[in-house]
């Protein structure tokens, strides 16, 4: 499964924000074996949100959004979405019942606290009010991340891929010198290798087989000035 991650707002793209739900979201789907394809920010803009969410839809077997849910001027995000598959936004009346349940009465919120795409999946926000909602493989979820967190683990059995093995091994060496070494292990294993360096060059070797894994590490190991071995 291949997925794309969208966060939405200025805030973001201006540094006033760290983009935490992004780097949360590669992490629970990297777990999940979800290859996560891109991670793009864009502003509060629907022409913007819409041009992005339309091409990875077309692209990614999912994608999830995050931002832009709620009353104020900024909250673009369902409109956007909407505009992406040629729907209207309308008022859903599921997830005004969940709110209902809650305690809100329709003169409690902004009418537009539940006005999704048409024909859409409403997802509750069990940790704030904003609903969310999923047209075909798009999900949309709040940017706040407590709210974002507890909204995405509605889904999450709902992403699902190739779990693969992952192994580090540090280098004392310089990672220029490290090059041909590199090539070998990719010709040699059926591996990914990724290289970081530091103090030491650490050596991140990822497989689908954890036994190609290990031996891929294993043979770096021994054609390398190794210092330690690490899991992740």
């Amino acid at each position: 499964m291949n997925a794309a991650v969208v966060t939405v707002g200025d805030e973001l793209l201006v540094g006033d924000t760290e983009n935490t739900n992004a780097t949360w979201l590669c992490d629970r789907l990297d777990a999940r074996g979800v290859a996560v394809r891109r991670v793009t920010v864009v502003p509060d803009e629907v022409s913007e949100i819409a041009r992005v969410v339309n091409e990875y839809h077309a692209e990614y077997d999912a994608v999830i959004v995050t931002g832009g849910l709620g009353p104020t001027h900024d909250d673009v995000t369902m409109e956007a979405v909407a505009a992406a598959f040629g729907r209207d936004l309308a008022a859903n009346e599921e997830a005004a019942a969940w709110l209902a349940e809650r305690g809100y009465s329709g003169g409690d919120l902004a009418a537009e606290t539940t006005h999704l795409p048409a024909d859409c999946r409403p997802l509750p926000n069990e940790a704030g009010v904003a609903p969310g909602a999923v047209v075909e493989s798009v999900y949309v979820l709040p940017g706040v991340p407590g709210e974002m967190k507890a909204m995405f683990e509605l889904v999450e059995s709902e992403f699902a891929g190739t779990l693969t093995h992952v192994l580090t091994v540090d280098v004392e060496e310089p990672e220029s010198e490290l090059l041909d070494r590199f090539a070998s292990l990719r010709e040699r294993f059926d591996v990914r290798v990724g290289s970081y360096p530091g103090e030491v060059v650490t050596v991140k070797i990822t497989a689908e087989s954890e036994a190609e894994a290990e031996r891929a590490a294993a043979w770096i190991r021994e054609h390398a000035d190794a210092v330690e071995e690490r899991s992740a």
